[in-house]
């Protein structure tokens, strides 16, 4: 083409899965620049782009050069990504923007122009659980994506293939291909499937090294030739062999039950630690001995608080409803368990703090370390903290949260969001809840500390410090099993951890 790229992307939506993807991608396709991966022998692919014919290399340490510009409503979030403070905080991102920004990866609210421009037009907005009409509390809200799709088949001069980014229910593609085959010009789209399987907080890494790409497509000629065009994308650093191809419905399924399945083990693991708890046994321990069985593995095993993050729960409900609208009852109920499970250890856990702490926690100060759902990202949305600091606030404790990422903006949106509480129907709510510039100053004078995210500075606090500070007796409760807990008890405090006994309760021990 005339601007010397071999290909056109854009990216609909600027959030946690669209703007690290296009920027690993363009980070390694750079324009003139050869892949310094060698994945294979190149295999060359002849495939129709609008009017003309380019040819992709399908084995990887390719030389495609792609433009990549990621586009959103939200000029706030687009002027972000263009600053050296990104939107979202994940390990290596950064790095990986900064080397190819302004060369070949752009950011931009002018999406017209830029999905015209496009050759694959990448779908990757938030699809979140309905909370009104037919499925609400379950079924996925996919209007964005319709929406996407409309504006594509509006704006659009020239054929082009759309991907599914976002992930949405099964079949939501052939909603997607009905909007895109109504526009009035005569334009043919193909569209793919291509779920992320990204972990926040290693989301670099994953898209690096992923250990599969799937691509989902419909099983025609064309179709095959679509998902031609974005194998040959991910092969300039993606072995071969981790590219699978599937026909849509899978692709679109797989994410789903991808989730659902890791989901389940952390309920599974958590149901457990209740058990030890109640008799003594060590859930550590537990995890050790299962996790060596080579069909079980050691990953997803250990006992925390509960899982969050904005998939897991979201497309475990997804998959209920998809059970209970084709029939399958008892299918429904199998998955759903896995929710009420993941609810009842982060009841249990605020329920333990009360009890433990002679039956009431009211004024009396309690720090929270960690607030995100998981290490090393700022997100908040589902986070098990937030329901903690919910009962919390409900029993009338005075709360310190302590974050390295997070932002206290981003805590009361999310608190709003989903579990209503707000300023408006909960008076002296954001005097109840105080956020700490650092782990001490959190701690200082509380009658307890609770680690809800598993950030590494955590293990590392001068606990002497602390414990000299903090109301006597001072109580410790790990939410994640972090910490050194016979060191601590030495030093004066009271511990109490997930799925561990409780040495007042087991002497014998």
């Amino acid at each position: 083409m005339s601007d010397g790229f071999d290909l056109h992307i854009c990216c609909m939506g600027a959030g946690y899965v669209g703007g690290p993807t296009m920027a690993v991608i363009a980070a390694n396709c750079p324009k003139g620049v050869m892949g310094s991966v060698t994945c294979g022998p190149p295999v060359f692919v002849s495939i129709p782009i609008r009017d003309e014919s380019i040819t992709t290399w399908g084995g990887g340490g390719g030389e495609r050069a792609i433009r990549v510009c990621v586009v959103d409503l939200s000029q706030k979030q687009i002027d972000a990504w263009n600053s050296p403070d990104l939107p979202i905080y994940e390990p290596g991102l950064v790095e990986v923007v900064e080397k190819c920004r302004g060369t070949n990866l752009f950011f931009s609210t002018d999406i017209d122009a830029e999905i015209e421009l496009a050759d694959v037009v990448f779908i990757s907005v938030n699809t979140p659980t309905k909370t009104a009409g037919i499925g609400a509390g379950r079924a996925a809200n996919v209007k964005n994506c319709e929406l996407c799709a409309r504006k594509i088949a509006e704006v659009s001069m020239g054929d082009k293939i759309v991907v599914e980014k976002s992930t949405v229910p099964v079949r939501t593609a052939e909603a997607v291909r009905r909007v895109l085959d109504c526009n009035e010009k005569g334009l043919r789209f193909q569209v793919l499937s291509n779920p992320e399987f990204l972990a926040e907080g290693t989301a670099i890494p994953d898209l690096m090294e992923p250990d599969r790409v799937l691509i989902g497509g419909v099983q025609s000629p064309e179709g095959l030739r679509a998902a031609e065009t974005l194998a040959s994308v991910y092969a300039n650093w993606v072995p071969r062999e981790r590219i699978l191809t599937t026909n849509l419905w899978s692709s679109e399924l797989a994410k789903l039950v991808a989730n659902a399945f890791l989901a389940q083990r952390v309920s599974s693991i958590n149901s457990i630690s209740a058990l030890c708890e109640a008799t003594g046994a060590n859930v550590s321990e537990i995890t050790r001995a299962v996790g060596m069985d080579d069909r079980i593995g050691k990953r997803f095993l250990n006992s925390s608080i509960g899982f969050g993050g904005s998939c897991f729960q979201k497309d475990i409900l997804n998959l209920v409803y998809l059970c209970e609208t084709y029939g399958l009852r008892e299918c429904a109920e199998y998955w759903n368990q896995v929710i009420i499970m993941n609810d009842y250890q982060k009841k249990r856990f605020s329920e333990k703090m009360v009890s433990t702490m002679f039956n009431t926690v009211t004024g009396k100060k309690i720090a929270i370390l960690g607030f995100a759902f998981k290490k090393d990202t700022g997100d908040v949305r589902e986070t098990p903290s937030m329901f903690v600091v919910r009962d919390l606030v409900h029993e009338q404790a005075k709360i310190h949260v302590y974050d390295p990422q997070v932002k206290r903006e981003d805590m009361w949106i999310e608190m709003d969001y989903t579990c209503k509480m707000n300023a408006a129907n909960h008076p002296g709510l954001e005097e109840a809840v105080t956020t700490s510039p650092d782990a001490y100053s959190a701690c200082d004078g509380a009658h307890a500390l609770a680690v809800l995210t598993e950030w590494d500075e955590f293990k590392d606090l001068d606990y002497e410090r602390i414990y000299k500070s903090m109301a006597k007796p001072a109580f410790v409760f790990d939410g994640r099993n972090i910490l050194d807990h016979d060191a601590l008890r030495k030093v004066g405090f009271e511990v109490h951890a997930i799925g561990k006994p409780d040495p007042n309760k087991f002497s014998d021990l």
